[in-house]
């Protein structure tokens, strides 16, 4: 598990990141990987690595290849391979995925459906 944080924390490795001072309102589509530390309203889809900053708060439905959740996020996730939850990450969400991992000190309202992969 400290391989995936490492990834995660460091966003020299993360293809694209959408600062702490931008709100994002609408439909979100990319390929790699994307680092979310501001506000996000709406729908995400990519086969890539999504990235919930610390700061972030996002309500969205989202569809991913992996979801890492550091931060605030409200809606529905589905991801392909696997949904992190990490330590003081508040989830409001559905989850549908075929690997789901929560680190103590997360915190997770929802429903989830290990689906397979």
């Amino acid at each position: 598990m400290n391989e995936i944080k490492e990834i995660v924390e460091d966003e020299n490795k993360i293809g694209t990141v959408i600062a702490d001072d931008i709100e994002f309102r609408g439909r979100l589509v990319f390929k790699n990987s994307l680092k979310i530390k501001g506000l996000f309203e709406g729908k995400i889809e990519t086969k890539g690595h999504l990235v919930i900053g610390q700061e972030a708060v996002v309500s969205a439905d989202i569809k991913a290849g992996i979801v890492s959740v550091n931060g605030t996020v409200n809606g529905k996730i589905k991801a392909g391979q696997r949904i992190e939850l990490y330590n003081k990450s508040v989830t409001s969400c559905d989850l549908i995925a075929p690997e789901l991992q929560i680190e103590k000190g997360s915190i997770f309202n929802g429903t989830c459906i290990m689906a397979d992969k």
